[in-house]
């Protein structure tokens, strides 16, 4: 898949764990967990905002575009 999805590498420079990320996004461990391992197939724009806001980052910093080409 093209899209790469960075979600581990934002929480690492924010010294945030999934659980306190799950907090405080309000989303389950394993929906979280999903779009971590980059399984999610999509992701809702409210949902990347909240992740945004609590880690303080873009959109861009999260997920990433990779041709395959």
């Amino acid at each position: 898949m093209p899209i790469i999805v960075n979600l581990d590498v934002m929480m690492a420079k924010r010294k945030m764990s999934l659980n306190e990320l799950s907090d405080r996004v309000g989303l389950t461990l394993s929906n979280l967990s999903i779009l971590k391992t980059g399984k999610a197939k999509a992701i809702r724009f409210s949902t990347l905002e909240a992740i945004c806001v609590v880690l303080d980052c873009q959109p861009g910093d999260i997920l990433e575009f990779i041709d395959e080409n």
